[in-house]
């Protein structure tokens, strides 16, 4: 499938889940913005249209909020010169870091009010570039925080990341109240760390359910689990930036040393055999130990490392 039929699919999908909300705005609209409706509840929603359908842009505190939501979405649907609420020259780094994003993208960042801040890392991440010579920005120094290898739950339909309670605390922002089902997430931020997504930040809903009493990242993991390729078995890393408070300071980016980043590894696949009759082994290690699995058993632990060599050749 096309680059661009996924992201007609995504927007689909987008337009679909955003019916329920959508009809809750269909009363006369009143609003002297563009693309702007007003909501039951007080609030305002944006939204615009793509191949004649609704594409829903989320809801907002007041009309100026949703009015900008719309215009973002308007310069990446169509381009610089297209018609906006608050009409002037468009910013040429902004244009930029739209036109580099797919529309589904876009229309993911207003929904989940994280725009703003993923453009202005966008263009920190840009203006580090432009300052090496045009060449990619020097890797940032990173310290360890923990890893997990993720398991079929992590990967399957429940959108959410299980994190181990040890290092949830220890890493992680506190959770006020975290023993209340209600209690409000925190939204954590992660720039990629793998080399094909630099500049890209994953954000994730972190909560603590209560009913299982673990900590998760829940809302936007299926799309990381999606857009890398995830399967059981592979491996989720985290790091922080391994930058001084002088440093930071110097640089007027105090924040700095609390970035933290997310990257994969993939466990190693070996088809053995020909035809329908191979055999698929996952060959990877894990904590310093080999582990070699047979239709997801460990065989290296049950049978010895010789003959496992030997069976998958090397």
């Amino acid at each position: 499938m096309s680059t661009s039929t996924q992201e007609e699919a995504e927007l689909d999908r987008m337009t679909e889940e955003a019916a329920p909300a959508a009809a809750a705005s269909r009363a006369p609209p009143s609003s002297r913005y563009k693309g702007v409706v007003p909501q039951p509840n007080g609030r305002w929603g944006a939204q615009i249209y793509e191949r004649h359908a609704r594409v829903w842009l989320g809801t907002f505190p007041d009309e100026e909020t949703a009015a900008r939501a719309y215009d973002v979405a308007a310069l990446r649907f169509r381009g610089r010169d297209a018609a906006v609420n608050f009409p002037g020259p468009a910013d040429a780094d902004e244009v930029a870091f739209l036109a580099a994003r797919p529309k589904a993208e876009v229309v993911d960042m207003l929904r989940k009010h994280t725009y703003d801040d993923e453009l202005r890392q966008g263009l920190r991440s840009f203006a580090a570039g432009a300052g090496a010579g045009g060449h990619a920005a020097a890797p940032v120094p990173r310290v360890p925080l923990f890893e997990k290898a993720v398991t079929p739950s992590d990967v399957g339909r429940l959108n959410r990341l299980v994190v181990p309670k040890v290092h949830a605390e220890k890493h992680f922002p506190p959770l006020n109240d975290k023993e209340d089902d209600d209690a409000a997430p925190v939204l954590l931020a992660f720039e990629d760390g793998d080399g094909g997504g630099a500049g890209k930040v994953w954000r994730f809903r972190y909560s603590y359910w209560g009913s299982s009493q673990s900590y998760v990242l829940t809302r936007g993991w299926s799309r990381f689990v999606r857009e890398k390729g995830l399967a059981a078995g592979d491996t989720v890393t985290f790091s922080q930036a391994a930058i001084s408070t002088a440093t930071a300071v110097a640089a007027g980016e105090i924040s700095d040393k609390r970035r933290m980043f997310i990257e994969c590894r993939k466990r190693k696949r070996t088809t053995k055999g020909g035809g329908g009759g191979g055999m698929v082994v996952d060959d990877c290690s894990h904590g310093g130990e080999r582990v070699v699995r047979l239709f997801g058993a460990n065989i290296a632990a049950a049978i010895g490392s010789e003959f496992t060599h030997r069976l998958i050749g090397s």
